[in-house]
């Protein structure tokens, strides 16, 4: 299946989910906040096919009548809240686990990409794609409906995870176009300081900022259990050794370095959620929607 492609399982739990500023904002018919959320008595958008987990008083009887099909009305209010998802692309996102190949980091970036939309859509808010590039920085202006998604989709398909994202060049450009206030979902596996550098002068500027870093199993794991030739995509550096006399020690220290990571993001403002590649793309939305729940 796809990473665009989002499994009947994972859409229902999607909807269960909701994403929101850690700040307080201003509620608005009963929303969440300020927003353009679908529903309520505001005004008429559209006519949809009823989806599971769709709220049942929001059926429209009489068009079941006429059609012997469910459909949901949809309607609009306007948000000042729009949900930034920053992609890394750099080449260390191609990598991918010993047992499953053909799914890289990348791959789940571009899943949970989708799945961010997804809740997005669902709570009413407008969501835009920085997607941060080797060449320089791709801006998708937010939007609020399905075909914003569908063009953000256009946009991941052929996306590849190749180079050296030049974080600073990048953060000049695209930085002043996410408003003080909106929330910034970071894509990337934490692993370059300029990464790290830009998720810190976003929070430090006002932004809302949270990294969702993004780790393979065999880094959880370390299952290598013969001589292997390890390589870093980005530098070419080179380690050679044979995985279990390896496999204590990079544990240890790897999990250090992850705490060290979480502790220097807490302390300038910004959320951290480790995601593994083999876990379900709802589970660190999960994580940030309780993260961002009212204390």
């Amino acid at each position: 299946m796809s990473p665009l492609d989002l499994p009947p399982d994972l859409r229902s739990r999607l909807r269960r989910l909701s994403l929101a500023p850690r700040r307080a904002a201003t509620l608005v018919d009963g929303g969440m906040h300020a927003s353009r959320n679908r529903g309520g008595s505001m005004e008429f958008a559209q006519y949809r096919a009823y989806e599971r987990g769709d709220d049942l008083r929001k059926i429209d009887w009489k068009l079941y009548a006429r059609s012997d099909r469910f459909f949901v009305t949809d309607a609009e209010r306007e948000s000042p809240v729009a949900i930034w998802i920053v992609i890394d692309t750099s080449a260390s996102m191609a990598q991918a686990d010993l047992a499953t190949p053909d799914w890289s980091r990348f791959d789940a970036a571009k899943r949970l990409a989708v799945s961010l939309i997804e809740v997005a859509l669902n709570q009413g808010d407008r969501f835009g794609m920085i997607v941060a590039s080797e060449g320089g920085p791709l801006v998708l202006t937010p939007g609020s409906d399905r075909r914003d998604r569908d063009r953000a989709m256009l946009t991941l398909a052929p996306l590849r995870a190749t180079g050296v994202v030049q974080w600073e060049r990048d953060l000049a450009v695209f930085g002043g176009r996410i408003a003080a206030g909106d929330l910034v979902v970071m894509l990337s596996d934490g692993f370059d300081e300029g990464c790290i550098a830009a998720a810190e002068r976003l929070a430090a500027s006002g932004r809302d900022v949270s990294l969702i870093q993004i780790l393979t199993a065999d880094e959880r794991d370390f299952p290598f259990d013969r001589g292997f030739r390890f390589q870093d995509p980005e530098s070419g550096i080179e380690v050679v050794g044979d995985g279990r006399s390896l496999r204590d020690d990079f544990l240890s220290r790897f999990t250090k370095a992850r705490a060290a990571l979480a502790a220097r993001l807490t302390s300038k403002g910004v959320r951290r959620v480790e995601y593994f590649v083999d876990e379900g793309a709802d589970l660190p939305i999960q994580k940030l929607s309780r993260a961002a729940a009212p204390r």
